[in-house]
């Protein structure tokens, strides 16, 4: 799916190639990029590391970018590591020993984190200590070493997911929103410069209302757009040549791919529109519920195409009029 938002093995050179270096290279997101320059600036005013920072929202929006933004602007080291591979304490204590004055531990989905080890990481992100349990039984004590003053980033996609004392061990929260249009041609005409791609302002326009207000995904079209035209000998990228690989892609004028249609067309034919729960969903669509309600339905609900009512989701009127349909009479009374 060229319009999953979670990242995949391609993206990880595309990311590393595309990737802003600094906030002033950063598209979007201005009211965090006006936040982070003060919290920058004043760390760097007092010599000091910045508080902790968690990063939240829909994934591909730019989470492990600003981290590497924020490691670039200190002009520290970053190491980077995600929730399900820290297994042990163990290995948490080895990563923690190893950062120097000032670096930045980025983990990424922290909210996968083991219980166990979150609680090994309230000292350390607080006071800057790390308790070691040596031996077992009777014998066994507790040796307390001093960690290095580094600077910890958490992205998740699921804030609740988050436990209440390591989210407030946070000196700053940010949400990461979904771009809107002109961002994101921004976003893509700077992509097809560093990749060296021709593209004009409506072909970056088509590719960007495509995106699904992503700047992951909109890196991902743009290459397969790229590898379209060079195809079939087009020079310039403009809307037309973007439609048409876009068309190729099942991919339509706002991002959607066929997955996300069969979810509208399914509640629409099935359950009449709904309300009808997720699970009920995922059963009639044989996609997972996580999948659902992580990957295709915050987009869906952002479109106002989907919403969640107390007995479950239901296709708005705009849902049923982009797949060609004509609302029910009774729709709102069903959304009260």
């Amino acid at each position: 799916m060229i319009t999953n938002s979670e990242e995949q093995i391609e993206d990880v050179s595309l990311d590393n190639t595309l990737r802003p270096q600094r906030l002033s290279e950063y598209v979007g997101q201005e009211k965090i990029r006006k936040n982070l320059q003060m919290f920058i600036d004043a760390a760097k005013k007092r010599g000091e590391s910045i508080e902790h920072v968690l990063l939240y929202g829909p994934a591909g929006l730019g989470k492990t970018t600003l981290a590497h933004i924020i490691a670039n602007e200190m002009g520290v080291n970053i190491k980077i590591t995600s929730g399900p591979a820290i297994e042990r304490v163990g290995d948490l204590g080895s990563i923690l020993t190893n950062l120097q004055d000032g670096d930045v531990l980025f983990i990424d989905e922290i909210h996968r984190l083991n219980k166990l080890i979150e609680e090994v990481l309230y000292p350390a992100m607080e006071d800057y200590k790390l308790d070691v349990i040596i031996g077992k039984g009777p014998s066994a004590r507790t040796l307390q070493l001093d960690l290095p003053k580094f600077t910890l980033i958490g992205a998740t996609t699921r804030l609740g997911s988050l436990s209440n004392p390591l989210r407030n061990r946070f000196g700053a929260i940010h949400r990461l929103e979904f771009y809107n249009e002109e961002e994101m041609k921004k976003i893509i005409s700077r992509s097809g410069k560093i990749l060296g791609i021709e593209l004009d302002e409506s072909g970056s326009g088509e590719i960007a209302r495509s995106s699904r207000k992503t700047p992951r995904v909109g890196n991902r079209i743009i290459k397969r757009v790229r590898d379209y035209a060079q195809i079939n000998d087009h020079q310039m990228i403009d809307s037309v040549v973007a439609r048409k690989a876009l068309d190729m892609m099942d991919v339509d004028h706002l991002g959607l791919e066929p997955t996300d249609r069969f979810i509208l067309e399914t509640i629409i034919k099935k359950f009449g529109g709904g309300p009808v729960g997720i699970s009920t969903i995922a059963a009639a669509t044989s996609e997972e519920v996580e999948t659902i309600e992580d990957v295709y339905e915050p987009f869906l609900i952002q479109l106002g195409f989907l919403t969640r009512t107390p007995r479950g989701r239901m296709v708005t009127d705009s849902g049923f009029l982009h797949m060609g349909l004509q609302p029910p009479v009774e729709n709102q009374n069903k959304l009260l």
